[in-house]
């Protein structure tokens, strides 16, 4: 029989579901045919795979070949289907045995000489081997990156004609090894100087895994502070870890295996689009706030962003997905990231300054605030005042803030404390979990009701309101959310009335 099955696996999303990669050889006049949804790419791949069979001194059947890439619905892109369709072709023609193609899975770009080249994806397709319980065979290029999935048996091959060798049981390939992680060097809170409330609402921001917003006049250490947090979190679980290297995997921009375990920290400029942000094109690709998955998105110079862009945070920011949709397809891919935003306070960035020097009209102001739309600002856990600091504070003689290690051992104590409570951070509570876990003692009830009132904020910001006061009491290790965890909490709120009604 002229049939032969390869497993391979195709990119959607973060996800890599499985194709088969049926050939047949029939009689008639010669000719390759690929059917089941091919783009450019894979339609190409005829040319590479019989230049890379020829140069591996192979036979190329003289024969009417059909390939089939099932399921026939879901869209092939790229060249990871050469080395599976070389292998099919050359298992169809009897050149290779059949029988060894079923208990491995196959990804690779070929060249022209029948060299392997690494692909994009090859993380998630891992993943999913080890979960369909076969083999992976990758080019070498992609051999530390699969090693990442420790449970999957993946081995790394250079050529065609190496795998071939290794099917037909006349060599061993290599297997995948993963490289040494390199040292990590993030900066030190030690670097900043005075600052204290706005140093105690990065803490609590790292804590609770809260959304902060910096407000201040130009040079006064918003991005001195925001650059900060990545240091400040846990080291990433494997799991969190292998969630933000998938992202990174099928980006298109390349993974470093030697950082897999670091958490993100992502500043785009204020120049990029929606579709920079949160993704998209005609094969779908993760945006920004995709690859700050489980670590930091720094938006510096807020109102200076398209409204349109910023609108499009809305739903990431609650939900932690974004659904990419086009004509032909959609892709989900995780967006679990913390969001850090620093703003000036009017155009000229000078208002409130003590020196006096904003000549911004109060009508200038209301309009640069009212860039950035309510509801996104309720989105915003913490908004913080960063003052501009006297010249004696930043002499080089002038203490040292309080190192990273130390509010980091804090901060790491407090999520503890939630995840052995809840299983989950304090800004990730749900509507029912926050009522329960956040409750008030009745005159501190009345006080979060008045302030309400008062500012005329929304059942949403109520609730991140307790969800930070929660995050205070447990970085004091209290059982309870006392007075001063609310209050504190309220000072963090702050609401501009013309913001908000943009």
């Amino acid at each position: 029989m002229s049939l032969a099955l390869v497993h391979s696996r195709a990119r959607a999303g973060v996800s890599a579901p499985p194709v088969r990669v049926e050939v047949h050889l029939s009689g008639g006049l010669p000719s390759t045919h690929i059917v089941g949804l091919p783009e450019a790419a894979v339609r190409e791949s005829r040319d590479r795979v019989r230049a890379a069979i020829l140069c591996a001194q192979f036979e190329f059947p003289q024969r009417r070949i059909t390939v089939n890439l099932a399921p026939a619905d879901l869209p092939k892109d790229g060249g990871r289907f050469d080395l599976p369709i070389a292998l099919g072709i050359l298992a169809a023609s009897g050149q290779i045995p059949r029988e060894a193609l079923a208990e491995y899975e196959f990804l690779g770009e070929l060249g022209l000489t029948g060299e392997l080249r690494a692909v994009d994806g090859a993380l998630p397709a891992a993943l999913a081997a080890a979960a369909a319980g076969r083999r992976l065979i990758v080019p070498s290029g992609n051999g530390a990156e699969a090693a990442l999935a420790r449970q999957v048996q993946a081995h790394t091959a250079r050529t065609l004609l190496e795998v071939c060798a290794a099917l037909s049981g006349s060599k061993e390939l290599p297997p995948a090894q993963a490289l040494p992680p390199q040292p990590c060097s993030l900066p030190d809170m030690a670097d900043v100087r005075g600052q204290l409330h706005a140093r105690r609402a990065l803490e609590v921001a790292a804590a609770g895994n809260h959304h902060l917003l910096l407000i201040g006049s130009p040079g006064c250490g918003k991005t001195l502070l925001a650059s900060r947090l990545p240091g400040l979190l846990p080291e990433a679980s494997e799991t969190e870890a292998l969630e933000s290297a998938a992202v990174a995997s099928i980006s298109g921009r390349g993974l470093d295996p030697t950082r897999w375990r670091q958490r993100p920290f992502r500043s785009p400029h204020h120049t990029a689009s929606a579709v920079a942000l949160v993704g998209g094109g005609a094969e779908p690709r993760p945006g920004e706030i995709s690859l700050a998955h489980r670590g930091v998105l720094f938006l510096d110079e807020l109102p200076e962003w398209d409204r349109r862009a910023l609108e499009v945070l809305r739903e990431p920011l609650e939900s932690g997905v974004v659904t990419v949709s086009r004509a032909a397809r959609s892709a989900e891919f995780p967006a679990r990231f913390q969001l850090v935003a620093a703003m000036n306070p009017c155009p000229c960035g000078w208002a409130g300054d003590p020196s006096g020097r904003c000549r911004c009209t109060a009508e200038n102001i209301r309009r640069y605030r009212a860039r950035i739309s309510g509801p996104l600002m309720e989105r915003i856990d913490l908004h913080v005042e960063v003052p501009r600091l006297p010249p004696q504070e930043l002499r080089p003689d002038a203490p040292p803030g309080e190192p990273t290690a130390a509010v980091r051992q804090r901060v790491e104590q407090a999520r503890a404390i939630q995840l052995q409570r809840n299983g989950r951070l304090n800004a990730q509570l749900s509507q029912p979990d926050t009522m329960e876990f956040c409750r008030l003692q009745p005159k501190d009830q009345t006080l979060l009701e008045d302030a309400i009132e008062r500012l005329q904020l929304s059942a949403r910001s109520m609730h991140r309101i307790l969800r930070v006061a929660r995050t205070i009491a447990d970085l004091a290790d209290s059982a309870t959310i006392l007075t001063t965890h609310l209050t504190e909490a309220l000072g963090y709120r702050r609401v501009d009335h013309c913001t908000a009604a943009g």
